[in-house]
């Protein structure tokens, strides 16, 4: 799963949304609690290309291919107690429910953080949940190509960019 810096406005106003119409928090001003969040992930995509680009700058001085970074990048994160992948969820939610708590701009918390983090849970799956969709698009107009082969690789973000663009998600 991941996280597009294009849905983080919508996602933050979609978690408002339903947790003040559901009565799980109050506040008097929404919009500055989608701030908030909005902090929240774009400081997550900060630390995954950081995390990406420190990877890459390991990876380049010892040598080693792109499944390499992948690896180093993993470990980084592990290091740090970042989740990547299908545990960036988990990682999330703490950090929401976090910032919910401490927030002035959260007038009161009524619910459960089991309650809320099963809510948001739901509502991060599926924002993020599209680029396994992106993926299969990609690799559906690229069969073609054999894959791992550097052309397929050079392809492969050619046409990613053009279907992030399509649905938006650039």
């Amino acid at each position: 799963m991941r996280l597009y810096s294009a849905k983080i406005p919508v996602i933050a106003m979609d978690i408002v949304r339903v947790l003040t119409a559901e009565k799980d928090i109050e506040t008097e001003n929404p919009r500055e609690v989608e701030a908030d969040l909005e902090a929240v992930l774009k400081e997550y995509l900060r630390m995954e290309r950081d995390l990406t680009e420190r990877a890459k700058d390991r990876i380049e001085a010892v040598g080693g291919g792109r499944e390499d970074v992948q690896k180093v990048k993993r470990l980084l994160a592990e290091q740090r107690n970042v989740g990547l992948g299908t545990e960036s969820i988990s990682y999330l939610l703490n950090q929401i429910l976090a910032i919910l708590m401490r927030s002035t701009h959260v007038d009161e918390v009524f619910s459960e953080d089991d309650v809320l983090r099963r809510k948001v849970k739901k509502l991060l799956e599926r924002h993020m949940a599209a680029e396994e969709d992106i993926d299969k698009e990609v690799r559906a107009k690229m069969k073609h190509l054999e894959e791992g082969t550097r052309t397929w690789e050079v392809e492969y973000a050619r046409v990613l960019e053009q279907v992030k663009r399509k649905h938006n998600m650039s």
